[in-house]
Protein backbone atom coordinates (compact mmCIF):
# COMPACT_ATOMS: atom_id res chain seq x y z
CA UNK A 1 0.00 0.00 0.00
CA UNK A 2 1.40 3.63 -0.50
CA UNK A 3 1.80 4.90 2.24
CA UNK A 4 1.90 8.41 1.70
CA UNK A 5 -1.27 8.52 -0.19
CA UNK A 6 -2.92 6.66 3.08
CA UNK A 7 -1.43 9.77 4.97
CA UNK A 8 -2.96 12.24 2.96
CA UNK A 9 -6.02 11.13 2.89
CA UNK A 10 -6.60 10.66 6.41
CA UNK A 11 -9.15 13.25 8.35
CA UNK A 12 -9.79 14.01 11.77
CA UNK A 13 -13.10 14.77 12.07
CA UNK A 14 -12.59 17.04 15.37
CA UNK A 15 -11.35 19.25 12.53
CA UNK A 16 -13.08 18.19 9.90
CA UNK A 17 -16.77 19.48 11.70
CA UNK A 18 -17.13 23.11 10.82
CA UNK A 19 -15.36 23.00 7.57
CA UNK A 20 -17.15 24.57 4.78
CA UNK A 21 -18.51 22.69 2.44
CA UNK A 22 -18.56 23.78 -1.67
CA UNK A 23 -20.10 22.68 -4.79
CA UNK A 24 -18.02 22.58 -7.95
CA UNK A 25 -17.99 26.34 -9.28
CA UNK A 26 -16.83 27.65 -5.42
CA UNK A 27 -20.36 28.53 -4.37
CA UNK A 28 -20.25 28.22 -0.07
CA UNK A 29 -23.59 24.94 0.38
CA UNK A 30 -23.14 24.58 4.10
CA UNK A 31 -21.00 23.77 7.06
CA UNK A 32 -19.96 20.15 7.86
CA UNK A 33 -22.08 19.20 11.50
CA UNK A 34 -21.10 15.35 12.01
CA UNK A 35 -19.52 12.30 10.48
CA UNK A 36 -21.92 9.09 9.99
CA UNK A 37 -20.28 6.00 10.36
CA UNK A 38 -21.48 2.47 10.35
CA UNK A 39 -20.08 0.11 13.15
CA UNK A 40 -19.89 -3.38 11.55
CA UNK A 41 -19.09 -6.50 13.51
CA UNK A 42 -16.04 -7.54 11.36
CA UNK A 43 -13.56 -5.39 10.07
CA UNK A 44 -13.14 -1.03 10.73
CA UNK A 45 -16.59 1.18 10.96
CA UNK A 46 -17.74 2.56 7.87
CA UNK A 47 -18.06 6.21 6.90
CA UNK A 48 -20.56 6.60 4.64
CA UNK A 49 -21.67 10.06 4.56
CA UNK A 50 -21.46 13.98 6.04
CA UNK A 51 -24.77 15.76 7.64
CA UNK A 52 -24.09 19.00 6.23
CA UNK A 53 -25.93 22.25 8.09
CA UNK A 54 -27.31 24.31 5.66
CA UNK A 55 -29.02 27.71 5.54
CA UNK A 56 -31.61 28.13 8.29
CA UNK A 57 -29.65 25.27 10.44
CA UNK A 58 -31.17 22.78 8.42
CA UNK A 59 -29.02 19.73 8.33
CA UNK A 60 -28.93 17.02 5.71
CA UNK A 61 -27.38 13.93 4.52
CA UNK A 62 -24.62 14.10 2.01
CA UNK A 63 -23.10 10.27 1.11
CA UNK A 64 -19.34 10.28 0.72
CA UNK A 65 -19.12 8.80 -2.61
CA UNK A 66 -20.34 13.16 -3.60
CA UNK A 67 -17.28 14.59 -1.99
CA UNK A 68 -14.54 14.96 -4.33
CA UNK A 69 -11.96 16.70 -2.19
CA UNK A 70 -11.57 17.40 1.66
CA UNK A 71 -8.82 20.00 2.04
CA UNK A 72 -7.98 22.04 4.84
CA UNK A 73 -10.92 24.53 5.19
CA UNK A 74 -12.60 22.98 2.69
CA UNK A 75 -14.78 20.08 1.15
CA UNK A 76 -15.53 20.32 -2.24
CA UNK A 77 -18.65 18.48 -3.45
CA UNK A 78 -20.41 17.17 -7.07
CA UNK A 79 -22.81 19.71 -6.18
CA UNK A 80 -25.85 17.41 -5.82
CA UNK A 81 -27.65 17.16 -2.60
CA UNK A 82 -30.73 15.45 -1.33
CA UNK A 83 -32.14 18.46 0.61
CA UNK A 84 -34.50 16.46 3.19
CA UNK A 85 -33.87 16.89 6.43
CA UNK A 86 -31.54 14.26 7.90
CA UNK A 87 -32.80 11.33 10.18
CA UNK A 88 -30.61 8.98 11.61
CA UNK A 89 -31.43 5.18 11.31
CA UNK A 90 -31.06 3.02 14.14
CA UNK A 91 -27.82 1.30 12.32
CA UNK A 92 -26.06 4.73 12.08
CA UNK A 93 -23.63 6.07 14.47
CA UNK A 94 -22.70 10.09 14.95
CA UNK A 95 -19.20 9.99 15.49
CA UNK A 96 -19.62 13.85 17.27
CA UNK A 97 -22.42 12.91 18.55
CA UNK A 98 -22.30 9.67 20.18
CA UNK A 99 -18.27 8.56 19.49
CA UNK A 100 -16.54 11.19 20.92
CA UNK A 101 -16.03 10.85 24.61
CA UNK A 102 -17.34 7.74 24.61
CA UNK A 103 -15.79 5.24 27.06
CA UNK A 104 -14.22 2.08 25.36
CA UNK A 105 -11.71 -0.77 26.42
CA UNK A 106 -8.32 -1.31 25.21
CA UNK A 107 -7.48 -5.28 24.31
CA UNK A 108 -4.28 -5.12 25.25
CA UNK A 109 -5.93 -5.53 28.60
CA UNK A 110 -4.65 -1.70 30.07
CA UNK A 111 -8.23 -0.37 31.09
CA UNK A 112 -10.30 1.76 29.80
CA UNK A 113 -9.98 5.06 27.66
CA UNK A 114 -11.77 7.69 25.78
CA UNK A 115 -12.34 8.43 22.54
CA UNK A 116 -11.22 12.31 21.69
CA UNK A 117 -11.15 12.41 18.26
CA UNK A 118 -11.56 9.68 15.23
CA UNK A 119 -9.84 9.58 11.75
CA UNK A 120 -11.26 8.35 8.37
CA UNK A 121 -9.43 7.47 5.56
CA UNK A 122 -10.12 6.38 2.04
CA UNK A 123 -9.09 2.31 1.42
CA UNK A 124 -7.94 0.91 -1.71
CA UNK A 125 -11.32 0.54 -3.19
CA UNK A 126 -12.44 3.86 -2.07
CA UNK A 127 -14.56 3.59 0.67
CA UNK A 128 -13.94 5.78 3.30
CA UNK A 129 -13.49 3.31 6.85
CA UNK A 130 -12.26 4.66 10.14
CA UNK A 131 -8.67 3.61 11.05
CA UNK A 132 -7.20 5.60 13.99
CA UNK A 133 -8.77 6.75 17.07
CA UNK A 134 -7.07 9.22 19.19
CA UNK A 135 -7.86 8.40 22.84
CA UNK A 136 -6.98 9.34 26.71
CA UNK A 137 -6.40 7.56 29.56
CA UNK A 138 -7.88 8.83 33.21
CA UNK A 139 -10.68 11.09 33.13
CA UNK A 140 -10.92 15.20 33.57
CA UNK A 141 -9.34 16.95 35.70
CA UNK A 142 -10.18 20.19 37.95
CA UNK A 143 -12.33 22.64 36.11
CA UNK A 144 -12.94 20.00 33.60
CA UNK A 145 -9.27 20.29 31.91
CA UNK A 146 -8.31 16.74 30.38
CA UNK A 147 -5.18 14.98 31.82
CA UNK A 148 -3.80 11.69 31.44
CA UNK A 149 -1.65 9.78 28.98
CA UNK A 150 -3.07 9.82 25.08
CA UNK A 151 -2.29 7.45 21.93
CA UNK A 152 -3.29 7.16 18.62
CA UNK A 153 -4.78 3.26 18.03
CA UNK A 154 -6.56 1.23 15.78
CA UNK A 155 -10.54 0.59 16.23
CA UNK A 156 -9.32 -3.00 16.29
CA UNK A 157 -7.14 -2.28 19.63
CA UNK A 158 -10.12 -1.73 21.60
CA UNK A 159 -13.84 -2.60 22.38
CA UNK A 160 -16.93 -0.92 23.12
CA UNK A 161 -17.28 1.23 20.10
CA UNK A 162 -21.40 0.21 19.89
CA UNK A 163 -21.22 0.76 23.38
CA UNK A 164 -23.92 2.37 25.67
CA UNK A 165 -24.99 6.00 26.22
CA UNK A 166 -23.39 5.09 29.86
CA UNK A 167 -19.98 4.85 27.72
CA UNK A 168 -20.61 8.08 26.73
CA UNK A 169 -19.06 11.62 28.30
CA UNK A 170 -20.84 14.62 26.63
CA UNK A 171 -17.30 17.00 27.17
CA UNK A 172 -16.62 17.37 23.07
CA UNK A 173 -20.46 17.77 22.24
CA UNK A 174 -21.30 20.41 25.16
CA UNK A 175 -18.32 22.29 24.11
CA UNK A 176 -19.82 22.89 20.14
CA UNK A 177 -23.24 23.53 21.97
CA UNK A 178 -21.83 26.56 24.68
CA UNK A 179 -22.69 29.24 22.53
CA UNK A 180 -26.12 28.07 20.78
CA UNK A 181 -29.29 30.03 21.24
CA UNK A 182 -32.01 28.20 22.59
CA UNK A 183 -33.60 27.22 19.98
CA UNK A 184 -30.18 26.09 18.26
CA UNK A 185 -29.60 23.97 21.06
CA UNK A 186 -32.21 22.14 20.96
CA UNK A 187 -32.31 21.18 17.38
CA UNK A 188 -28.88 19.72 17.94
CA UNK A 189 -30.66 17.90 20.64
CA UNK A 190 -33.41 16.46 18.48
CA UNK A 191 -30.97 15.15 16.15
CA UNK A 192 -29.55 12.72 18.52
CA UNK A 193 -30.91 9.70 19.48
CA UNK A 194 -32.87 9.94 23.00
CA UNK A 195 -30.60 8.02 24.85
CA UNK A 196 -28.01 10.22 24.28
CA UNK A 197 -30.38 13.79 24.82
CA UNK A 198 -30.37 12.70 28.60
CA UNK A 199 -26.71 11.96 28.86
CA UNK A 200 -26.19 15.57 27.14
CA UNK A 201 -29.16 16.71 29.18
CA UNK A 202 -27.84 15.76 32.69
CA UNK A 203 -24.60 17.94 32.02
CA UNK A 204 -26.89 21.45 31.47
CA UNK A 205 -27.77 23.48 34.02
CA UNK A 206 -31.86 23.33 35.28
CA UNK A 207 -32.03 27.21 33.45
CA UNK A 208 -30.49 25.93 30.15
CA UNK A 209 -32.07 23.00 29.87
CA UNK A 210 -35.38 24.60 30.38
CA UNK A 211 -34.45 27.20 27.45
CA UNK A 212 -33.86 24.44 25.12
CA UNK A 213 -37.37 22.25 26.33
CA UNK A 214 -39.01 24.92 25.61
CA UNK A 215 -37.76 25.17 21.75
CA UNK A 216 -38.66 21.50 21.03
CA UNK A 217 -41.21 19.99 19.53
CA UNK A 218 -43.74 18.77 22.10
CA UNK A 219 -43.35 15.50 21.26
CA UNK A 220 -39.69 15.22 21.71
CA UNK A 221 -39.88 17.68 24.94
CA UNK A 222 -42.43 14.84 26.26
CA UNK A 223 -39.82 11.93 25.56
CA UNK A 224 -37.02 14.38 26.99
CA UNK A 225 -38.62 15.22 30.29
CA UNK A 226 -40.54 11.69 30.66
CA UNK A 227 -36.54 9.95 30.81
CA UNK A 228 -35.11 12.36 33.29
CA UNK A 229 -34.69 12.04 37.15
CA UNK A 230 -38.76 12.80 38.44
CA UNK A 231 -36.46 15.53 40.56
CA UNK A 232 -34.57 16.59 38.16
CA UNK A 233 -37.59 16.74 35.64
CA UNK A 234 -39.67 18.56 38.24
CA UNK A 235 -36.59 21.24 38.68
CA UNK A 236 -36.31 21.92 34.93
CA UNK A 237 -40.35 22.57 34.72
CA UNK A 238 -39.49 25.26 37.65
CA UNK A 239 -37.01 27.27 35.75
CA UNK A 240 -39.43 27.05 32.09
CA UNK A 241 -42.16 29.88 32.01
CA UNK A 242 -45.29 28.95 33.39
CA UNK A 243 -47.07 28.96 30.08
CA UNK A 244 -44.74 26.80 28.67
CA UNK A 245 -44.44 24.25 31.56
CA UNK A 246 -48.28 24.09 31.39
CA UNK A 247 -47.83 23.24 27.69
CA UNK A 248 -45.56 20.12 28.35
CA UNK A 249 -46.98 18.96 31.51
CA UNK A 250 -50.60 18.81 29.66
CA UNK A 251 -49.05 16.46 27.51
CA UNK A 252 -47.70 14.09 29.58
CA UNK A 253 -50.05 11.04 31.36
CA UNK A 254 -51.43 12.25 34.10
CA UNK A 255 -49.95 10.02 36.82
CA UNK A 256 -46.91 11.58 35.24
CA UNK A 257 -47.87 14.53 35.40
CA UNK A 258 -49.14 14.86 39.15
CA UNK A 259 -45.91 13.11 39.89
CA UNK A 260 -43.84 16.24 38.51
CA UNK A 261 -46.48 18.64 40.09
CA UNK A 262 -45.93 17.83 43.55
CA UNK A 263 -42.34 17.69 42.96
CA UNK A 264 -42.41 21.22 41.77
CA UNK A 265 -41.34 24.70 44.05
CA UNK A 266 -45.32 25.20 45.27
CA UNK A 267 -45.13 28.53 43.66
CA UNK A 268 -44.78 27.65 40.47
CA UNK A 269 -46.84 24.42 40.62
CA UNK A 270 -49.82 26.78 41.81
CA UNK A 271 -49.06 29.28 38.62
CA UNK A 272 -48.83 25.64 35.85
CA UNK A 273 -51.97 24.56 37.93
CA UNK A 274 -53.92 27.41 37.24
CA UNK A 275 -52.71 27.83 33.41
CA UNK A 276 -53.92 23.99 33.35
CA UNK A 277 -57.87 25.17 34.02
CA UNK A 278 -57.69 27.75 30.83
CA UNK A 279 -58.36 26.62 27.25
CA UNK A 280 -55.09 25.93 25.06
CA UNK A 281 -56.26 28.61 22.48
CA UNK A 282 -57.69 30.99 25.14
CA UNK A 283 -55.68 34.23 26.43
CA UNK A 284 -55.51 32.62 29.65
CA UNK A 285 -53.55 29.31 28.11
CA UNK A 286 -51.20 31.48 26.21
CA UNK A 287 -50.32 33.60 29.18
CA UNK A 288 -47.06 33.62 30.79
CA UNK A 289 -47.46 34.35 34.72
CA UNK A 290 -44.14 35.91 35.21
CA UNK A 291 -44.02 39.35 33.30
CA UNK A 292 -42.47 42.41 34.85
CA UNK A 293 -44.82 43.54 37.32
CA UNK A 294 -44.29 46.75 39.15
CA UNK A 295 -45.77 49.53 41.22
CA UNK A 296 -46.72 52.63 40.83
CA UNK A 297 -43.71 53.99 42.49
CA UNK A 298 -41.24 52.56 40.81
CA UNK A 299 -38.25 54.38 38.81
CA UNK A 300 -37.24 54.30 35.45
CA UNK A 301 -34.37 52.76 36.37
CA UNK A 302 -35.81 50.20 38.38
CA UNK A 303 -37.67 48.94 34.94
CA UNK A 304 -34.79 48.81 32.89
CA UNK A 305 -32.57 46.68 35.87
CA UNK A 306 -35.86 44.46 35.65
CA UNK A 307 -35.75 44.50 31.25
CA UNK A 308 -32.16 43.58 31.54
CA UNK A 309 -32.28 39.87 32.96
CA UNK A 310 -31.41 37.13 31.42
CA UNK A 311 -34.63 35.15 32.12
CA UNK A 312 -37.06 38.02 30.82
CA UNK A 313 -37.51 36.53 27.13
CA UNK A 314 -37.13 40.28 24.60
CA UNK A 315 -41.03 40.10 24.19
CA UNK A 316 -41.90 40.44 27.53
CA UNK A 317 -38.46 42.83 28.62
CA UNK A 318 -40.77 45.77 25.96
CA UNK A 319 -43.60 46.59 28.46
CA UNK A 320 -44.12 46.80 32.69
CA UNK A 321 -47.80 46.16 33.92
CA UNK A 322 -47.99 48.52 36.43
CA UNK A 323 -50.63 47.33 39.56
CA UNK A 324 -51.15 47.80 42.82
CA UNK A 325 -49.79 44.98 45.61
CA UNK A 326 -49.54 42.36 45.35
CA UNK A 327 -47.43 42.06 42.80
CA UNK A 328 -47.44 38.21 42.10
CA UNK A 329 -50.13 37.19 40.31
CA UNK A 330 -53.47 37.08 40.28
CA UNK A 331 -52.07 41.24 41.73
CA UNK A 332 -53.98 43.85 43.28
CA UNK A 333 -56.05 46.66 40.85
CA UNK A 334 -53.99 46.82 37.12
CA UNK A 335 -53.25 49.79 36.46
CA UNK A 336 -51.94 50.60 32.98
CA UNK A 337 -48.75 49.46 31.23
CA UNK A 338 -45.45 51.05 30.45
CA UNK A 339 -43.64 50.77 27.45
CA UNK A 340 -39.63 50.44 27.46
CA UNK A 341 -39.32 52.89 24.76
CA UNK A 342 -41.46 55.57 26.47
CA UNK A 343 -39.37 54.98 30.00
CA UNK A 344 -35.96 55.16 27.58
CA UNK A 345 -37.00 58.52 27.24
CA UNK A 346 -37.58 59.42 30.82
CA UNK A 347 -35.30 60.07 33.39
CA UNK A 348 -34.16 57.28 35.45
CA UNK A 349 -35.80 58.66 39.08
CA UNK A 350 -39.40 59.07 37.11
CA UNK A 351 -41.49 57.10 38.57
CA UNK A 352 -43.21 54.66 36.07
CA UNK A 353 -46.77 55.27 37.58
CA UNK A 354 -46.46 58.83 35.50
CA UNK A 355 -46.01 57.16 32.32
CA UNK A 356 -49.04 54.59 32.22
CA UNK A 357 -50.75 53.10 29.02
CA UNK A 358 -54.36 53.01 29.66
CA UNK A 359 -56.13 52.80 26.43
CA UNK A 360 -55.73 48.91 25.29
CA UNK A 361 -58.82 47.29 25.20
CA UNK A 362 -59.24 44.94 27.94
CA UNK A 363 -58.44 40.93 27.72
CA UNK A 364 -59.82 38.33 29.78
CA UNK A 365 -58.95 34.47 30.06
CA UNK A 366 -61.29 33.39 28.05
CA UNK A 367 -60.33 35.42 25.18
CA UNK A 368 -60.00 33.48 21.64
CA UNK A 369 -56.34 33.91 20.31
CA UNK A 370 -57.53 35.92 17.64
CA UNK A 371 -58.93 38.51 20.03
CA UNK A 372 -55.50 38.33 21.33
CA UNK A 373 -53.96 38.11 17.87
CA UNK A 374 -56.27 41.30 16.66
CA UNK A 375 -54.89 43.18 19.30
CA UNK A 376 -51.68 43.24 19.64
CA UNK A 377 -51.52 43.52 15.56
CA UNK A 378 -53.65 46.73 16.06
CA UNK A 379 -51.55 48.34 18.96
CA UNK A 380 -48.12 47.20 17.61
CA UNK A 381 -47.35 45.10 20.90
CA UNK A 382 -45.15 42.47 21.53
CA UNK A 383 -47.37 41.81 25.07
CA UNK A 384 -50.88 42.45 26.06
CA UNK A 385 -52.02 41.88 29.90
CA UNK A 386 -54.92 39.69 31.08
CA UNK A 387 -57.36 40.65 33.63
CA UNK A 388 -60.15 39.18 35.80
CA UNK A 389 -63.40 40.36 36.29
CA UNK A 390 -61.98 41.96 39.15
CA UNK A 391 -59.72 44.04 37.26
CA UNK A 392 -56.14 42.13 38.77
CA UNK A 393 -53.53 40.73 36.57
CA UNK A 394 -53.51 37.53 36.12
CA UNK A 395 -50.50 37.42 33.38
CA UNK A 396 -49.16 38.23 29.65
CA UNK A 397 -49.81 37.19 26.61
CA UNK A 398 -46.51 37.41 24.33
CA UNK A 399 -46.60 37.56 20.72
CA UNK A 400 -44.01 34.80 20.50
CA UNK A 401 -46.69 32.14 22.16
CA UNK A 402 -49.32 33.71 20.22
CA UNK A 403 -47.01 32.92 16.92
CA UNK A 404 -46.32 29.02 18.35
CA UNK A 405 -49.38 28.19 18.60
CA UNK A 406 -50.59 29.78 15.29
CA UNK A 407 -47.80 27.75 13.58
CA UNK A 408 -48.57 24.01 12.45
CA UNK A 409 -47.66 21.36 15.24
CA UNK A 410 -45.12 20.31 13.14
CA UNK A 411 -43.35 23.75 12.37
CA UNK A 412 -39.71 22.74 13.88
CA UNK A 413 -39.90 20.34 11.52
CA UNK A 414 -40.89 21.40 8.63
CA UNK A 415 -38.74 23.53 5.77
CA UNK A 416 -39.61 27.02 4.96
CA UNK A 417 -41.42 26.27 1.99
CA UNK A 418 -43.25 23.43 2.93
CA UNK A 419 -44.16 25.51 6.83
CA UNK A 420 -44.75 28.48 4.22
CA UNK A 421 -47.99 25.97 2.52
CA UNK A 422 -49.18 24.75 6.35
CA UNK A 423 -49.62 28.21 7.27
CA UNK A 424 -51.37 28.96 4.02
CA UNK A 425 -53.67 26.49 4.42
CA UNK A 426 -54.38 27.22 8.17
CA UNK A 427 -55.27 30.55 7.61
CA UNK A 428 -57.53 29.46 4.58
CA UNK A 429 -58.87 26.47 6.94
Amino acid sequence: MDTSRSRSSRVFVARLVGTTVFDPIGDAVGRVHDVVVLIELRGNPRAVGLVIEVAGRRRVFMPLSRVTAIEPGAVITTGLMNIRRFEQRAVETLVMGELFDRVVTMRDGSGNVTIRDVAIEKDRGQDWKVTRLFVQRGSSGPLGLRRGETLNVGPEEVTGLAGSAAQQGATALLATMEDLKAADLADVLSDLPLPRQIEVAAELTDARLADAVEELSSDDAVALLSGLDAARAADVLDAMQPDDAADLVAELPQTKADELLDLMQPQEAEDVRRLLTYDEYAAGGLMTTEPIILPPEATVATFLAQARKAEVSPALATVAFVCRPPLETPTGRYLGMVHLQRALRERPQAPVGSLLDKDLEEVHPDDSIGTVTRLLATYNLTALPVLDEAGRLLGACSVDDVLDHLMPDDWREADDAVTDRMIERSANA
